[in-house]
């Protein structure tokens, strides 16, 4: 038994689809995780659910994907908040025959998902953790905030709230982190590390972050690129921009890629 984990997806089904069938993948045994973001901005979001959900079927447990925060952009559209600027890409989604079943599948996928393979212990999330967070703590917080996602009412109450406190405050951690100051103070900033704000670093660069003991796998960071670090993999090689959609083995961490084709 293996374990592939593909990168930031959005949209871009051809091209994860070619990724998927390239893999010496065993369905029988091996296991698929997803970093989040499976749909916007890519032109085929619908085909993409439909097959990941169709993957989570057949493979069960041994299939995991985290909400990203476009994936939350397009549960906001359903519940009737968020902002239109993507519509377009997701509008065969919101009309789609099948679009409960979808969302409300969707909606069910976890923040955070940790376990201990034979080579260590492993978290995936879709873009990191506050560095003041043990592992266990987000875990904590991740099941909190999933019972909030699972109705569009309590989603739309969620989203209603001041971002900047309490649990939408976390739910912006789990999916929207990339730099942060070393007092834990988040950046908005989406660019490459090297241009961060002055006392704006990586989160997974803070010395004091209490998660190092576990690998964080993420994505979100399409401008960090591909970066394999002892205790931390991103995994968004910036595929929905031109770049290419990448996946990983945990067991040996060899990399697999495909150009976009979508």
């Amino acid at each position: 038994m293996v374990t592939y984990v593909f990168g930031d997806i959005h949209g871009c089904f051809k091209t994860a689809r070619a990724l998927y069938d390239s893999l010496e993948f065993d369905r029988r045994r091996d296991r698929l995780w997803l970093v989040g973001d499976l749909v916007n901005r890519g032109p085929r979001s619908l085909e993409v659910l439909r097959w990941a959900k169709k993957l989570s079927e057949k493979l069960g447990p041994r299939f995991v994907t985290v909400l990203g925060n476009h994936d939350l952009h397009l549960l906001a559209l359903d519940a009737g908040r968020g902002r239109d600027q993507h519509r377009v890409t997701l509008s065969a989604v919101l009309e789609a025959p099948d679009r409960r079943e979808l969302l409300d599948w969707l909606r069910c996928r976890p923040l955070v998902y940790r376990e201990g393979t034979r080579d260590g212990s492993y978290l995936l999330v879709h873009a990191g953790l506050h560095p003041r967070w043990k592992p266990g703590k987000a875990e904590r917080k991740a099941r909190r905030l999933e019972e909030h996602l699972s109705s569009r009412k309590s989603l739309r109450k969620l989203l209603d709230s001041n971002r900047d406190e309490g649990l939408a405050r976390d739910l912006a951690v789990f999916t929207g982190i990339r730099t942060c100051t070393r007092d834990g103070r988040l950046c908005d900033y989406t660019g490459a590390p090297e241009g961060a704000p002055k006392g704006c670093l990586p989160w997974f660069e803070i010395d004091e972050r209490k998660s190092r003991k576990v690998t964080i796998v993420a994505g979100h960071w399409a401008a960090l690129g591909l970066r394999l670090e002892k205790t931390f993999l991103g995994l968004d090689s910036g595929c929905v921009y031109g770049g290419r959609l990448s996946a990983v083995r945990l067991e040996d961490r060899r990399v697999f890629t495909k150009a976009n084709r979508d």
